[in-house]
Formats: C-alpha cells, structure tokens, sequence
C-alpha cells in the first residue's frame, strides 16, 4: 500500500468540517515517512483559535514531526493541512506560515556569542510589526541581563529569551516544543503566567508539545494525545473531564456472557485490533455519540474508557447482572493508558 492509498480515519472526538470554522489549524490524515521509520500515519487533527493546546504523548510519538510540517521544515509525503487557512504543503503558503507564527524549539537555539541586548536588537529589526512595550514589559518581568552573554544565560533565562523574541514579533501563532523542559519550578510557573496572559489579552494562539502533564493541566484549553503517529484522543480538556470516565464492571464467577480470560488493550478509531468476540458485544451496548476508547478484561473483571454517556453503559451492565462503579479519569491517567505507558 502506498501512502496515498491510505483510508482516512477520523480520531475520536475530531471537529465535524462545520465546526472548524474557529480553527487555525486543520490536519486531515496526514502521513511522513523519515527513511524506514512511520513518522504520522493518518494523523488527523484540529487547534481552535485563541486557545493553548497541547499535544501529548511518548518519545518517537511524531509530536515534534508535526510541529516541523506546520512551520514548513518538512513536507508531507500524503495529506492536507491549512494554517490560517493556508496551505501547509505548498511552498508560498508555507512561507506565508512562517512570517505569522513564533517557534521556540526544544534546544532553545539563539545566537551564542551575542549578549541578550544584541540578540533582541538583532531579531526586532527583522520584524517590522515588533511589539517595543511587550519587549520591555518581558524584559522587566524575566529579569533578562542585557549585557550578559547567551552563552552564559541559564537553560531557564534562555528559555526566557526565546520567548520573548517570539513573542514581540507579534505573531499569531506561537509553537513551542517542550518550552518549559528543564526549568526550576518558578522559572516553568512564570513562563506559564505569561503565556496564559498573553492568550487572554490578544488573539494570540499557542501549540505546544509537552511531557509536564500537570503544567497542561494547569493552562491549557485543549489537548491531543498521541500514539504512534495519530491522535487517539482530542478535545477541550474541560470536556474530557466530563465525558471520559473509567466504568469498572465485575461479573459473578458463573456468568461469562462478556467475559474471557483475558483481552488485550484496544483503541477504538484508532487501528489497533481487536482480539475479541467480547469487544463487538461490548460496542453493541454503546449509545450513540459514545466511544470505547480502551478497554482491559481479566477473568471476571473488566475495565472500559468510555467518552460519552458512561451511566447509559453502567446501567446495560447492571442489567446484565454486574456490579458496576464508574470514576473520572484523570489527564495522567488518561494519557498512561491510551499510550500503554507505565508510571
């Protein structure tokens, strides 16, 4: 199979096409293959203006992939993708992308030999549209030395440099890959504080990549976890918490009407496959506008993600004889298990 022959998928809880008419990124199953390795397959995904939004996931997921086919630095081999309703793929577009959008990359890259006041002199008369009173409000709240050189800087203090160089270009987009990896805790607080402000008071919208589950937690409107290559869950956060919800089902020794020895973790909307008879009998108990997104059985007990209507599938089970207690789901949780991680 080449990789435009693939059948697009949609992630669980991906905007209908009416919905994204607030959405300053649309990706539409996306594909990138680095050598011998899958990068994306069939990633789908959708950022809503003026919002922070995270994307979540292991090591070698494709976050940093996507962030690099957004900013023009890759291309895709199959897909569509838009920012401001410009095309990613297409070289003009691309560069159209860029000159609206900040990026902060892991390394924290800037000029190592040139001190602090040289650097933002440097970048400001790159930009005609430089925000001076932003410069000096960053500059009096990171407490940045001027004369001191970057090479010289803390990880924290460059990571505060990067910032605010992205930011006073007054661009509309800001991408940041792992922008508080590494920091103090005062340090990630403060760059949280400012991007949160900064998000409020403009239109600004902000993509960022993360490990710190607690910082998403803390500031962000909406998240996007991945897992080799897709997204396998997308939404606000303040919806997930209300609609995923973990339902612990337990049956008696005699009943094994969906009972088995054991199944193996399965997403739904995801490609992975299902191993189970139990799995097509348990979808036949959803309601609509419900997903299964993973589900775990062993012996008698077993264990479903539902996003949707959990009572409704509580109750079908109750009806079937089972004891049944349903629970939110924390980020930490929901991440370690639609990734198969481990804590």
């Amino acid at each position: 199979m080449t990789s435009h022959q693939h059948t697009a998928r949609k992630a669980p809880g991906e905007l209908h096409d009416t919905d994204r008419r607030g959405a300053l990124i649309v990706l539409t199953d996306v594909y990138k293959q680095h050598g011998s390795t899958t990068a994306l397959q069939g990633l789908s995904l959708t950022v809503p203006r003026g919002a922070i939004f995270a994307l979540l996931g292991p090591n070698g997921c494709g976050k940093t992939t996507t962030l690099k086919l957004l900013l023009g630095m890759n291309r895709p081999d199959s897909g569509t993708g838009t920012v401001f309703g410009l095309r990613m793929e297409d070289e003009r577009d691309s560069v159209a992308i860029r000159q609206r959008t900040g990026f902060v990359s892991e390394t924290k890259e800037l000029f190592q030999g040139l001190d602090v006041a040289t650097t933002i002199r440097l970048v400001r008369d790159m930009y005609p549209r430089w925000d001076a009173s932003l410069e000096r409000e960053l500059l009096t709240r990171f407490v940045l030395p001027p004369r001191q050189k970057v090479a010289a800087l803390s990880k924290g203090m460059r990571a505060k440099l990067a910032l605010l160089v992205a930011c006073c270009r007054r661009a509309e987009l800001l991408i940041l890959d792992e922008p508080t990896d590494g920091l103090d805790p005062a340090a990630a607080e403060q760059m949280m504080e400012t991007l949160v402000g900064m998000v409020a008071e403009t239109e600004l919208t902000v993509l960022l990549s993360s490990h710190h589950l607690h910082e998403v937690e803390r500031m962000a409107d909406g998240a996007a976890i991945m897992r080799e290559g897709r997204v396998v869950l997308h939404g606000e956060l303040d919806e997930l918490r209300q609609r995923v919800r973990r339902v612990e089902v337990r049956f008696s020794a005699n009943d094994t009407s969906l009972a088995s020895s054991e199944t193996p973790s399965v997403i739904r909307g995801s490609g992975v496959p299902a191993h189970s008879d139990m799995l097509s009998d348990v979808t036949a108990l959803l309601p609509d506008a419900t997903d299964l997104l993973h589900t775990v059985q062993r012996g008698s007990a077993m264990t479903l993600l539902v996003r949707g209507e959990a009572e409704v599938v509580a109750q079908e089970f109750v009806a079937r004889g089972a004891q049944v207690s349903v629970h939110a789901v924390p980020l930490r949780e929901l991440f370690l298990l639609l990734t198969e991680a481990r804590a």
